[in-house]
Parts: structure tokens; C-alpha cells; sequence
């Protein structure tokens, strides 16, 4: 049996993980114009709420797992109110905000390894009976294929909300001009603060299901920003399109580069790729 069907489907299932890190990272960057080095922490903060309710206190799972999205949620905003919103009314330049963003998600590592260890844990046995799908002649298993269609609806979702809706077009609006969208009576803060809001609750429950899928550790907040920006620089920062054509050909490009090599080279794969399109395509595959 050929190999090529189930490298199809597991480039598919890496890239609808990376594309939900990568949606929520260029959707606050198109109106923050800065790398939001937390965005990866938020996802294990969700993570980790869904463990403390879920296996911890017993409480039910699909509870649990929205309450993991709303804190996910809740910390994105936490953030932006009270580190950068402050920077940015003192006219802080992007590096200072990046620097101030690496600091939070260190902290917030650090806050959840304190709480949780920084051992290995898994939730997988809450769906240890989940049914094995065949797709594209290769198999995923329920988490892996609610991942995939929770990615599709999502930048279904959002592109219809940027396209068809006032704050949509509000959201385009400070994405082109922060300062004319002021100019024309724009709540610049109070939008920025809502796609925080939103993007950081994406990438929460994309954290979730990856705990679902294959486990949770403190630094898996870290080893998923690190796809979701290279996704997002070889799809185009900023953009929610190249963020989803980025994902998943870097999830392809990974599952096949392995293919007659170890996993290991996995991550380097995944670097030389993003190399590749700096030195050729810096503005990646659609331009912010």
C-alpha cells in the first residue's frame, strides 16, 4: 500500500493545527503590527484549564473545553489591555512590544509549569474510543478530523465577518491606516482589544485539540508559535488567507520532506522552507 495517501492526510492534519495558530497570529498582527510572541502561551493556557477542569476537577468535557477557550480568550485580552495597549499609547516601537510579548509568554510558561510541572500529560483518554475515519485513501482519527473542520469553518468564519461586517471593515481599516481609522471616528483600542479577543481564543482551541490529540507540556505553547509564524511568513503575514495557504504547505512539505528521512528533521525541514521564502518571497505567497 502506498505511503503518499497517508502523507497527504497527516500534512493535512499538521497544517490544520498550524493554521489555527496562524489565523489568530495574523489577525491581531494585521491591526497590532507586531509579533505577538504570546499568542503561542495562549494555547496552552487552554490547554491547561481544560486539564485542571476536565481530569482534575471532573468536570465535563465539553464544558471544560469551552471554558478553556474563553480563558484562552480572556488572557489574549488581559494582555493587550494591560502590557501592550499601555505601549503603544507611549508610542513604543514593534520591537519594544515584541520584547514585552516574549516576556509575558515566559512568564506565563513559567506560571504553568509552577502549577502543572513541566512533565508530559496527556487527555487523550477522554476519547480513547474515537472512531477512525478514512480520508483520501489515509486515516485520521475523530480529534484529528474535528480539528480539520473546526480550521475550515473558522477562516470560513472570519473571512465573511472581514468581508461583510462593520467591524470587519473596521478591522481592515486600522490593518491599512491605525491613525486615519481614528481620524474617522474608528475605536481603534476597543476593535484591537475584540480581534485579541478572538484570535487569542482561536489559537486557544487549537492548543486544546492538540492536547486532545497527542499531549500537553508547558513549552508546547512555544513549539506551536514557532509553526504559526513560519506559516504565516510563507503565506504572508497579516493575511488570513496566506494563513491557512501557508499552514498547510508547511504541513505538507514536513510530512513529505521526512518521508525517506528521520521525523527528527521534522523542524529543520520546516526552517529551510521558511528560509526559502525570505531570500525569494519575503512578502510570502499573498502579501499582507
Amino acid at each position: 500500500m502506498s505511503l503518499i495517501p497517508q502523507l497527504i492526510v497527516n500534512g493535512i492534519i499538521a497544517g490544520s493545527v498550524y493554521a489555527l495558530i496562524a489565523l489568530g497570529f495574523n489577525l491581531i498582527y494585521g491591526v497590532s503590527k507586531f509579533f505577538n510572541l504570546a499568542h503561542g502561551v495562549v494555547a496552552a493556557v487552554g490547554a491547561y484549564i481544560v486539564l485542571y477542569l476536565a481530569k482534575i476537577l471532573g468536570l465535563n468535557i465539553y464544558l471544560a473545553l469551552t471554558l478553556g477557550v474563553v480563558s484562552a480568550a480572556a488572557v489574549g485580552l488581559i494582555l493587550e489591555k494591560t502590557v501592550y495597549l499601555p505601549l503603544r499609547k507611549r508610542k513604543a516601537s514593534s520591537m519594544v512590544v515584541l520584547v514585552a510579548s516574549l516576556g509575558a509568554s515566559i512568564v506565563i510558561q513559567s506560571v504553568i509549569a509552577m502549577i502543572f510541572t513541566s512533565q508530559f500529560q496527556s487527555l487523550s483518554y477522554f476519547f480513547s474510543n474515537q472512531p477512525i475515519y478514512e480520508i483520501f485513501g489515509g486515516t485520521m482519527t475523530m480529534i484529528q478530523l474535528v480539528t480539520f473542520i473546526s480550521c475550515v469553518v473558522i477562516f470560513l468564519v472570519l473571512a465573511l465577518i472581514l468581508k461583510k461586517t462593520l467591524f470587519g471593515q473596521a478591522v481592515r481599516a486600522i490593518s491599512d491606516d491605525e491613525e486615519v481609522s481614528k481620524i474617522v471616528g474608528i475605536n481603534t483600542n476597543r476593535i484591537i482589544g475584540l480581534v485579541f479577543l478572538i484570535g487569542s481564543a482561536i489559537s486557544g482551541l487549537g492548543g486544546i485539540l492538540v492536547a486532545f490529540d497527542t499531549g500537553l507540556e508547558p513549552i508546547m505553547g512555544f513549539n506551536l508559535l514557532l509553526k504559526g509564524v513560519i506559516a504565516s511568513i510563507i503565506g504572508g503575514v497579516g493575511n488570513i488567507y496566506g494563513a491557512i495557504l501557508g499552514a498547510f504547505m508547511l504541513g505538507l512539505v514536513e510530512n513529505f520532506g521526512i518521508w525517506k528521512i528521520s521525523g527528527e528533521w521534522k523542524d529543520p525541514i520546516a526552517f529551510l522552507l521558511l528560509i526559502i521564502f525570505l531570500i525569494f518571497r519575503p512578502k510570502g505567497i499573498i502579501s499582507g
